[in-house]
């Protein structure tokens, strides 16, 4: 089926559209013409105001949902100092595929503000799909985080930080929304292991900058220091060979969470690297994220 050859062309990252493709045009815009109808699309809503910046979601609403609809949460990578929201929409089509509701979110990056700031944007965008879920028919008990490299971080930190932290204090509502499960691509969980020794990376020194307190905030916002029993569902993918955020990172977050007993799973890529995984291993991947999805998620 066109649709499905289209979506695992855009699963392998690859921008080559075959030329038999060309062929069919009119199923093409077939499928296009239905994702259109399918979506309402809500660009830069803010739903923050921070160091004077207006911070942004873009939200994909499906039309027939028939009530609240599933809602995918996802924070994009680049090492908290680079990327954007708009660079990371083909990220989205699974779930949108699925007729899921999806926020993407933009944050303050270093460049802007040093850490913790994007932690706290983020948590407050959870603030956010909550507080306006009944507007934009979010299901605020099927809320699932998301994001690759940094963003899966802020993904696992959204999802397990609580307002005893502090980190969300500048957020309109109250007490941290509980989300239904957590999809980590790659992320960082352990930030002090990004400041110095072997596993160092520029993009957390530029992150931190020279605050002298640095290590106290990278401890403060590493998701390894709120393993607790009464966490979400979380499942992780991350490569074994990643050059940019250790393979360690996942395993031992899923070492952690089994020690206390919270449903996870790690999907290993063997070979896999910092994302680009090959398109096989791309579908291998969201068939065993949507069976966790599935089997996780209330009805």
């Amino acid at each position: 089926m066109l649709r499905k050859h289209i979506f695992r062309i855009l699963l392998g990252g690859a921008l080559f559209i075959p030329l038999q493709i060309y062929a069919q045009l009119s199923d093409t815009a077939s499928w296009t013409a239905t994702v259109q109808n399918d979506f309402t699309v809500i660009p830069n809503v803010t739903y923050f105001k921070a160091n004077n910046v207006e911070l942004k979601v873009d939200i994909y609403r499906p039309n027939n949902a028939g009530g609240p609809a599933p809602t995918f949460i996802y924070y994009h990578g680049g090492g908290w100092v680079r990327g954007s929201k708009e660079a990371n929409i083909l990220r989205l089509l699974p779930y949108l595929e699925q007729g899921w509701a999806v926020v993407n979110v933009q944050y303050r990056l270093g460049d802007v503000s040093l850490a913790p700031a994007a932690v706290e944007d983020s948590l407050c965008a959870l603030h956010w799909v909550t507080a306006n879920a009944e507007e934009y028919g979010f299901d605020t008990d099927r809320l699932v985080l998301s994001g690759n490299s940094a963003g899966g971080h802020l993904s696992l930190t959204t999802g397990m930080l609580t307002s005893s932290s502090g980190l969300d204090r500048q957020c309109r509502g109250g007490v941290l929304p509980r989300v239904a499960a957590i999809v980590n691509w790659y992320g960082i969980t352990d930030v002090g292991d990004l400041l110095s020794g072997v596993n160092e990376k520029s993009y957390a020194v530029t992150w931190m900058g020279s605050m002298p307190d640095r290590m106290e905030i990278a401890a403060r916002i590493s998701p390894l220091n709120y393993v607790t029993r009464d966490l979400p569902p979380i499942i992780s993918i991350h490569g074994d060979a990643d050059p940019t955020v250790p393979y360690a990172h996942a395993v031992q977050l899923h070492e952690a969470l089994d020690r206390v007993e919270v449903t996870n799973q790690l999907v290993t890529v063997p070979g896999g690297g910092h994302g680009r995984f090959p398109a096989s291993e791309m579908r291998r991947i969201y068939d065993t994220v949507f069976k966790f999805l599935d089997q996780n998620l209330p009805d």
